[in-house]
């Protein structure tokens, strides 16, 4: 099994860079090449043809008024069917960002190529049962080859798992529970879906059982509490929100299970006292609500058949996510006018205070907020991960493996790398 070797050709290779998010990835890592090791950076484009990764190549050096691109980046031509060509293509580079979705069908056989020679590998994955399946499967040969795998470096879930750490850091005292609420602001050219992000949550949904069963494998005991337990608002179901004066239910994303698998490892790793945390996404005002609830209907009962699945994700492909190309107008007018604020409200005990005596006495509110978050700040936490891990290895836990964010990042500059790219941390108020 190969470890990793710094004198590869490339720093960063882009894989699945002609996908509708690796374009954006793509533009990401070209913006911000000198903020490489020594201030540069050479990197690539990978993917199944060469003549789409050649066309990528050319949009961004014409978008971004970077003619050298054409010329300074090189292309390599792998497929995830193609073990070798995998293999090749991680021998080549120190991180491999992995665009290729929906990762339970694509992501294994990059996360173990990239463990089998050496490259570090991080994803943009939202999916609890393929992000956890591969600690389960791969943690421990991660940490003999000194790999790295690190996923969910998108907007699912590093705006959450960082804030988490960002919130704890600023908080004076015991820091004890966290809820946040996601809000999506939309401008007059409405919102867009991600094509990969829509089939994830289809069979995510239909497979939930497989998820308990994977967690039962691992074998952990609950983390301890501290302090009052947290409970979910109304059960966990629709409520309106005071905080964000609009109704709220349960985020059904990766959020909170990533930031469980951080605080499991801060606690294990480093004492750290674990945080309770509960995430909510606004949905809007009534008629927000009578949409949504008749969608999630339908959603519920086709999601539970194979043909009502293909039928749900033929609808996405016809009606949502029509094309491919980042000079398409309205989709582009669509993400720039697409914002996000992430509000994190948490409570625990005051310096000085026993976090077993009675209730919370102190509490604390910060925000994240930042650009459409589904391309235009995915490609930003993913590239800013990147080069996280390229410039600050000492800050990185000592051994390789299959991590989250905030378990990988919790010692870096990621947060102070993040707010000089448009996501922007803040403390609320105390």
């Amino acid at each position: 099994m190969a470890t990793v070797i710094s004198n590869r050709p490339y720093h960063i290779i882009v894989f699945g860079a002609s996908g509708f998010t690796g374009q954006f990835v793509v533009e990401e890592v070209a913006r911000n090449a000198k903020e490489g090791p020594s201030g540069s950076m050479k990197w690539a484009l990978a993917g199944r043809s060469r003549h789409r990764l050649e066309g990528v190549l050319e949009q961004a050096a014409d978008s971004l008024n970077k003619p050298e691109l054409r010329i300074e980046v090189d292309i390599i031509v792998a497929d995830v069917s193609d073990a070798d060509s995998l293999a090749i293509m991680c021998q080549q580079g120190l991180v491999v960002l992995n665009c290729v979705g929906p990762y339970r069908f694509y992501g294994e056989p990059v996360v173990k190529a990239c463990i089998e020679n050496g490259a570090h590998c991080i994803d943009i994955c939202g999916e609890p049962q393929f992000l956890e399946g591969m600690q389960l499967e791969y943690h421990s040969k991660a940490m003999v080859s000194g790999v790295y795998v690190i996923g969910s470096c998108g907007f699912d879930s590093i705006p959450a798992d960082m804030g988490i750490l960002y919130t704890k850091d600023h908080f004076k005292g015991t820091l004890t529970a966290v809820e946040s609420f996601l809000t999506i602001h939309t401008g007059p050219e409405g919102g867009c879906a991600h094509d990969s992000t829509w089939q994830s949550a289809i069979y995510g949904f239909a497979d939930s059982g497989s998820l308990r069963k994977l967690r039962k494998k691992f074998g952990h005991q609950p983390l301890p509490v501290v302090g009052a337990p947290f409970k979910k608002r109304y059960g966990g179901c629709l409520f309106f929100s005071k905080e964000i004066n609009q109704y709220a239910i349960p985020f059904m994303g990766s959020d909170r299970s990533v930031v469980k698998r951080s605080q499991r490892f801060l606690y294990e790793d480093q004492k750290a006292t674990p945080v309770q945390y509960t995430a909510y996404v606004g949905v809007g005002g009534v008629w927000s609500l009578i949409k949504l609830f008749c969608g999630g209907l339908i959603f519920w009962f086709l999601g539970k058949f194979r043909l009502g699945r293909k039928l749900l994700i033929t609808v996405c492909i016809l009606n949502v996510y029509p094309v491919y190309s980042l000079s398409h107008l309205p989709l582009i007018l669509q993400m720039e006018g697409t914002s996000f604020r992430l509000t994190f409200f948490g409570e625990g005990y005051a310096e000085g205070t026993e976090p077993s005596q009675g209730r919370p006495n102190a509490r604390i509110c910060t925000q994240i907020h930042g650009a459409e978050p589904g391309y235009v700040a995915t490609s930003v936490t993913m590239v800013q991960a990147a080069i996280t891990v390229l410039n600050e290895p000492q800050f990185l836990p000592v051994k390789g493996g299959v991590y989250s964010p905030g378990a990988v990042f919790a010692k870096t500059t990621l947060i102070h790398r993040l707010n000089k790219h448009g996501l922007v941390f803040s403390v609320l108020r105390f």
